[in-house]
């Protein structure tokens, strides 16, 4: 470990009396010239911790140092002397690129020369060069976080503090961004990385975990994950449902997590050395995988949240007839001269988990408002169970569900408000409404939270309730949009407990994901990029796409990136 550039000592945070302390006791340094990654669930404590390192929070018990200066005593030079990229878009969406720059560099002093020269470095460094006139509000989400970051790296500081800088980002920009990142370290700038996305903790120097306030580990990456080894398996040649087996094998006393991945499965279990199983319908292959940051993140939490949905469980199974519950012709959305969608065709079949993959401003979303009949096409059809979104939305929309990309509940009401509303909005009343509302209570564990206002609950309790009211009314065809953007593992985990279970009672899904291990979890996938359909199918068949000699075993990621590339190359702008 480097010279330590920040010292935390035996620091908590308590925000109100009685309340458990949201930092406990910490202990840790955080050194010179390497990025720091910081990973915990949601509410572990980390944008708190950041918080305190800035000296934006005062400690409740213990000090905290950087380069020297402490946060209570000398809270002004630390001020100078770090940048801080806060967890949501801090920047104005009513001013330009070039406005905000300026607003920043107001706000840090950088006048004259040393202005026209920062603003030239960093607009270069982030490529926003030609947008200084668009507004931030009109950026795609790689490019808000490419302001951002040049706005915390107006005055050049010694650390730079970023909390969950890539959510919302697709895979082409979070490389870039890590890159533009690791590129600072160059210039004598210490990085701490707090991300839900914990392939990024893999590039760490070293990681700090946290989980309720409690620091569980700190060092190399990599040490952590040998915890894990000779832990992780696939299940390959899976004969039958896949989230069938899934959910019987997380049900085995010896198995700690499990996730899809394509056609085949990947479980942790408690103990080392091949497992054996007598479950399923039929033979299954069992192979040893390499171990990741995550699987050891799941373990040192005491393991992922099992396989049962209550959700599911009490769900009917669906009995419509219809094998093709969504279909898209030719969908084309021009806004003005602009062409978002460009004559985009897909089936999705019954009991189907479709994805729609693409990077920021690519389409998907435009595509996935007008098959939800929130965008009206300018040329072609949406269909929805056989009905043209376009002839008859009312009865189209009747059978479903939806979850948006942002938090997309009324953040002034109450839970208890909030399920009333939406149970009003799919027409449920009397004893229907007050047992559909019970159910989701129970299902989501809501009932502590009744009274409080849904802007103020924890992200993993937001997305609870958002999946609770798109559930109300029982909908055979669910559309999430980024349904677990900067989530943490154990709450996607949960939220795809429901999702695969939904599934096999015979609900159809359509998703949109940043998260490429989410993504495994689709039957098929089409990628979107510059308003068309550029490719449709499995994960593991776009897996194949990406196979080299120099990456025989390519992720999801990695086919992503290079189908977007190789498009790129034949269709240059």
């Amino acid at each position: 470990m480097g010279e330590p550039l920040v010292v935390i000592q035996n620091l908590s945070k308590v925000f109100a009396p009685g309340q458990a302390p949201a930092v406990d006791q910490i202990d840790a340094v955080i050194p010179k010239g390497e990025i720091i990654g910081l990973a915990g669930p949601d509410g572990a404590g980390k944008t708190t911790l950041i918080r305190l390192i800035a000296g934006l929070l005062l400690p409740s018990r213990g000090t905290v140092t950087v380069a020297g200066c402490d946060t209570i005593k000398n809270a002004d030079p630390i001020h100078y002397m770090t940048g801080y990229m806060p967890q949501k878009f801090g920047l104005y969406e009513d001013l330009t690129v070039g406005q905000n720059l300026n607003l920043y560099a107001d706000l840090r002093g950088v006048v004259g020369k040393e202005r026209e020269e920062t603003f030239e470095k960093l607009l270069k460094f982030t490529d926003l060069a030609p947008f200084t006139k668009r507004l931030a509000g009109d950026l795609s989400g790689g490019m808000k976080q490419k302001l951002g970051l040049a706005c915390a790296l107006i005055k050049k500081p010694v650390l730079l503090l970023l909390d969950e800088p890539s959510v919302g980002v697709d895979p082409i920009s979070r490389r870039e961004l890590w890159k533009m990142v690791s590129s600072l370290l160059d210039d004598g700038i210490s990085v701490l990385w707090s991300t839900a996305y914990l392939n990024e903790v893999e590039r760490c120097h070293t990681v700090l975990l946290l989980n309720e306030g409690k620091l569980l580990y700190q060092g190399p990456p990599d040490k952590m994950t040998d915890r894990v080894q000779g832990r992780v398996f696939r299940i390959g040649n899976i004969q039958g449902s896949r989230r069938k087996l899934l959910f019987q094998l997380l049900n085995d006393k010896n198995v700690i997590d499990g996730v899809i991945q394509g056609s085949d499965l990947r479980i942790v279990t408690k103990e080392k050395g091949i497992p054996s199983f007598s479950i399923g319908e039929g033979h299954f292959e069992v192979k040893e995988q390499a171990p990741r940051f995550e699987d050891a993140f799941i373990d040192i939490l005491g393991g992922g949240p099992g396989g049962y949905s209550e959700l599911a469980d009490k769900r009917p199974m669906v009995d419509e007839s219809i094998e093709v519950p969504v279909a898209a012709e030719k969908l084309t959305k021009k806004f003005g001269t602009f062409t978002a969608t460009d004559e985009i065709s897909f089936q999705i079949k019954k009991g189907e988990i479709f994805g729609l993959l693409g990077p920021n401003g690519a389409g998907k979303s435009t595509t996935f408002k007008m098959l939800c009949g929130l965008l009206q096409p300018t040329t072609g059809k949406a269909l929805v169970n056989g009905v043209d979104l376009a002839v008859a939305p009312g009865k189209a929309r009747a059978r479903i569900g939806y979850m948006a990309q942002k938090f997309s509940l009324y953040g002034m009401l109450n839970v208890q408000q909030n399920l009333s509303f939406f149970a009003g909005v799919y027409n449920l009343t009397g004893k229907n409404k007050e047992e559909s509302m019970r159910k989701m209570v129970d299902i989501f564990a809501l009932r502590d939270f009744l009274p409080t206002n849904s802007e103020s609950l924890p992200l993993g309790y937001k997305q609870r309730l958002s999946l609770a009211c798109a559930n109300m009314h029982e909908p055979i065809l669910i559309f999430l949009d980024e349904p677990t953007s900067g989530v943490d593992p154990i709450t996607r985990r949960e939220f795809w407990n429901h999702i695969n279970g939904l599934v096999e009672k015979g609900v159809t899904v359509m998703v949109t994901t940043h998260f490429m291990d989410e993504a495994e979890y689709c039957d098929r996938i089409a990628l979107i990029y510059r308003g068309k359909m550029i490719h449709m199918e499995t994960p593991d068949a776009l897996k194949e796409t990406a196979k080299t000699a120099q990456n025989p075993n390519p992720t999801l990621e990695d086919a992503f990136v290079q189908l977007i590339e190789e498009y790129d190359a034949k269709h240059p702008k």
